[in-house]
């Protein structure tokens, strides 16, 4: 006798009193097991952060560029009104609760006045060469409840000794101990594998940076092309592909190398090691500040809110300070604009006061109702023997005075915590399609061709090596995307 008739029996038998509850316990549901790789706790709580915040600042921002040479005079580096906090007025705009600051771009300018370089604030006009960007930023972050992080670039067009391995590994490692040992805690580090092509030769030693990190930094999320914790998602525009997975091998992926963007943009379903992927992109054409250049739009935010976190991704917004030192008041608007939009869209759940059925489940504490709970450490979870050659689903039966409550966006969210399982799935609304795609992860969202009005909805899964672990299914009215065409 298999277990969910067991579990049946040990019911029916409480229920008749043959048994008492404590004699029944025994035969209570368990959890499915997780299916490898899953994320760690630091990696979970990254992934529910959903959008963050990026600032780069430095050289380029006077020299009205985006790459600059490394030979730049310290002395054009003279914001007037720098105002970190002002800074993380805009990270709270957005509802970010991590900003990155660039400490170190590409052309080598150091924000802040480090031992090993002369190329830094300490040579420059700003507070008379006794100012400090980061300890500015990261005192401001933590004043406001917003953890920080930082960026420090590889590649280095201003050091001489960039090109030497062991030399330039050890001034870059010199570095970063000043930057994870002198601004408090750190939630991510960010290497970025980008040099030109025709860039002088260099081997970075990643590894030895990555267990320095973990040694002085141990909670903190390192970001690289490959991990090892949050990888990059392939592009710059913020979006992932219509599948993504968490998972990927990371021995198959060289950091820096080109040609990984198509096996980075879909993840690997077989994957060995849980990485989920980090969609950056700038609110305006350029990562730095320009002043003919102004925000994207409203819809064009949206846009990218559903092709990244609705995708499985966390959205990594950048949005550069002025040659002040201070976010434009524009831009500052229109994440708040942002913002305001997503909360409204999905601060109302359609589905509330709905009741949920599914094809099987494991017993009381993985009932289907859980999708509809909104708590992150509840699921549905189905019988593992039910659906292996007809999939599973869940539905939803919402009351009658829903009738009058349509809705244009469906969310389903995995529990991640016990992997990434779902390889295809279906929307149907009163039984007709309404939507369809691949991975789901830790959010997927569904924009639908116009908006509808259905007393059920019901999600149909296949899932790779198990069941599917279901969090959350939500039903949402987005007004920006009522005559939009089906994403």
């Amino acid at each position: 006798m298999g277990r969910a008739s067991l579990l049946r029996l040990a019911a029916a038998m409480v229920l008749t009193g043959l048994v008492s509850p404590q004699v029944a316990v025994a035969a209570r549901a368990t959890p499915p097991l997780p299916v490898l790789p899953i994320p760690t706790a630091a990696q979970l709580a990254w992934q529910r952060r959903e959008v963050i915040m990026f600032f780069h600042f430095g050289m380029n921002t006077f020299t009205n560029s985006e790459l600059g040479t490394g030979a730049e005079d310290p002395a054009l580096f003279a914001p007037a009104a720098l105002n970190a906090s002002q800074w993380m007025d805009a990270a709270a705009a957005a509802g970010a609760s991590l900003a990155i600051l660039v400490a170190k771009h590409h052309d080598g300018f150091c924000l802040w006045p480090s031992a090993y370089t002369a190329h830094s604030v300490r040579a420059s006009p700003w507070h008379g060469g006794a100012g400090d960007v980061v300890r500015e930023f990261a005192a401001a972050a933590h004043a406001r409840g917003v953890d920080a992080g930082l960026y420090l670039s590889p590649w280095d067009l201003h050091d001489q000794e960039y090109g030497r391995e062991v030399a330039y590994n050890e001034y870059y490692l010199a570095q970063l101990h000043e930057l994870l040992t002198g601004y408090g805690s750190l939630s991510e580090i960010w290497f970025d594998g980008h040099k030109d092509k025709n860039a002088t030769n260099m081997t970075y030693h990643f590894q030895e940076w990555f267990q320095t990190v973990r040694q002085l930094q141990s909670s903190s999320i390192i970001f690289s092309d490959a991990g090892p914790d949050v990888r990059w998602v392939g592009n710059e525009d913020g979006f992932v592909g219509t599948t993504c997975w968490s998972t990927v091998n990371r021995s198959m992926i060289t950091i820096g190398a080109t040609g990984i963007e198509n096996y980075l943009n879909n993840g690997d379903p077989w994957g060995t090691d849980w990485v989920p992927p980090e969609c950056d992109v700038t609110i305006r054409p350029g990562w730095f500040w320009h002043e003919n250049e102004t925000a994207k739009t409203l819809s064009q935010l949206l846009d990218i809110y559903y092709t990244s976190v609705g995708r499985n991704c966390v959205l990594l917004l950048n949005a550069p300070p002025n040659t002040t030192g201070l976010v434009e008041d524009a831009d500052i608007a229109r994440l708040r604009e942002f913002r305001a939009a997503i909360t409204r869209i999905f601060g109302t759940d359609l589905a509330d006061g709905s009741t949920a059925r599914a094809s099987s489940e494991r017993g009381g504490d993985f009932a289907a109702g859980n999708v509809l709970d909104g708590r992150d450490d509840t699921y549905w979870a189905p019988m593992a023997e039910d659906g292996r050659r007809d999939g599973y689903w869940v539905e939803l039966r919402r009351p009658a005075r829903a009738r009058a409550r349509p809705f244009n966006v469906v969310r389903i969210q995995e529990h991640v915590a016990l992997g990434q399982r779902v390889e295809r799935h279906e929307v149907y609304v009163d039984g007709v399609a309404v939507a369809s795609g691949t991975t789901v992860g830790h959010k997927r969202l569904h924009r639908l061709a116009g908006p509808v009005v259905g007393r059920t909805v019901k999600i149909w899964f296949a899932a790779r090596r198990g069941p599917p672990v279901v969090s959350a299914v939500g039903l949402h009215l987005d007004p920006h995307e009522i005559n939009r065409p089906s994403q």
